[in-house]
């Protein structure tokens, strides 16, 4: 198919069989040719101005039309002798800087030297894509946030994690990248069923996704509360064909009997039917049989694909839940719309002790309400709420300096590590460890004290 990126469109075909990496070139009609390694020749010293005071962008500096740069295109000039001639027939370009002048060149390069490189997709590319187009769709997750992530939940491969997000699969597929395939992945999603737009992009092959498993939100509180079941779902393919043959059975009788009724004879006078009429009525009849027949074979067909989804769903759901049942999760990565409170204070019961947890949030009043929640239950220490800065730097000769535009926030984390939350103790033994626990300064002080 046509792919069409910035403003330009081409055919993938040529490029399978290559390697990540390489460079093509866009020729006539789309197709994707390897671009020559080409030297390019250090150009004879360059007429620069000093400065870029005196030049005035009033448009009337470049001779070259619009319609003169399509006649160029239309002979299959390529891109590299327009950029050329552009330069040559622009009245400003010797008096700008040294550096203004490279920078002209590279934007009209980009503009006119229709060359494509086909990188392998990963991490940090995506989420750099995904934040520079379509913020919106990754909740602002800015990409240094996402990496924070990553290493505050201690992702690594074995490892059992809980994700919980409506990133269109970017947070999953970084996890998933980070575990290598190994380890299991259990995906708590809202609605119908999970999202994983991004995920795909990835290009994971087969194995990665065997061990991951998905489970539905809505269904949390009754596994926590032991009342989860999937009745609403089929048993078994065979067993409900079986049902399904059964009843299709007796509607088939019930069927002929009522035909059978509507055939017999009425008391009203005979017809007479000619030979032709009746062969006509029969050959219509036997039409209209074999189109119900082949009618009802597909709709048999596409009841017993839809009963083997739901089947197959079901055993997905029930693996899924006899994980969680084990409640010992190696991490918890949250990264949703949501508020994170009810999400954290009911996924942390499946998250084992001495384990990580981390939750994104875009705005940091739902995470202060969610901190002063956690440390009023317990269970949880090395609290953190943090928000990174992030400002990129252009890094090149003689001209190194920080991008004027840059992001205004990057969202903000809280993390933090379980331990066991011990109920059975009272207070007065809880008041008690606090003392034993006092420096022997301070309890000598206190047992001074007159009453």
């Amino acid at each position: 198919r046509k792919i069409i990126f910035e403003k330009q469109w081409f055919y993938l075909d040529n490029a399978i069989g290559h390697i990540y990496g390489t460079t093509f070139e866009v020729t006539s009609g789309g197709n994707l040719q390897p671009k020559q390694e080409v030297e390019e020749t250090t150009t004879e010293t360059k007429e620069a101005g000093t400065d870029n005071r005196n030049i005035v962008d009033d448009g009337k500096s470049q001779k070259l039309t619009h319609d003169d740069i399509k006649a160029l295109k239309d002979k299959g000039i390529k891109g590299q002798e327009i950029v050329q001639q552009l330069i040559e027939n622009s009245t400003t370009f010797r008096d700008k800087t040294e550096f203004a002048q490279d920078k002209y060149i590279k934007k009209k390069k980009k503009k006119y030297e229709a060359v494509i490189t086909i990188v392998k997709p990963s991490t940090r590319i995506l989420s750099t894509m995904y934040y520079a187009r379509e913020p919106g769709k990754i909740n602002h997750l800015r990409y240094d946030t996402l990496a924070q992530m990553l290493t505050l939940g201690n992702i690594h491969a074995g490892n059992k994690m809980i994700v919980v997000e409506t990133c269109v699969g970017l947070v999953l597929g970084a996890v998933m990248e980070r575990m290598g395939g190994y380890g299991s992945i259990i995906q708590m999603y809202p609605g119908g069923g999970p999202v994983r737009a991004a995920t795909s992009c990835f290009g994971f092959p087969k194995p990665f996704f065997d061990n991951l498993h998905e489970f539905p939100l809505s269904k949390v509180q009754s596994l926590l509360s032991g009342t989860f079941t999937t009745e609403t779902l089929p048993a078994d393919p065979e067993e409900n064909a079986l049902v399904e043959e059964e009843s299709n059975g007796v509607t088939e009788e019930k069927q002929t009997s009522l035909q059978e009724t509507e055939e017999e004879p009425t008391p009203e006078a005979p017809m007479e039917i000619s030979p032709t009429e009746e062969q006509d009525t029969m050959d219509v009849n036997a039409e209209d049989v074999e189109f119900k027949e082949n009618k009802e074979k597909e709709n048999k067909e596409n009841v017993r694909e839809k009963q083997i989804k739901q089947w197959e769903r079901r055993k997905k759901l029930l693996e899924a839940a006899a994980l969680l049942r084990e409640k010992n999760a190696d991490g918890l990565i949250v990264a949703s719309k949501f508020h994170p409170t009810p999400l954290l204070l009911s996924l942390l019961e499946f998250v084992a002790p001495s384990r990580p947890f981390v939750v994104y949030c875009q705005y940091k009043e739902p995470l202060l309400d969610c901190y002063t929640k956690l440390r009023e239950r317990g269970g949880v220490i090395n609290l953190k709420l943090s928000e990174t800065w992030l400002r990129n730097y252009q890094v090149l000769p003689d001209r190194s300096h920080p991008k004027l535009t840059m992001s205004g926030g990057g969202g903000y984390l809280l993390s933090g590590i379980t331990v066991v939350l011990d109920k059975g103790k009272s207070d007065s033994s809880n008041s008690e460890a606090l003392k034993m626990e006092e420096p022997s300064s301070k309890r000598c002080k206190l047992q001074d004290l007159p009453c």
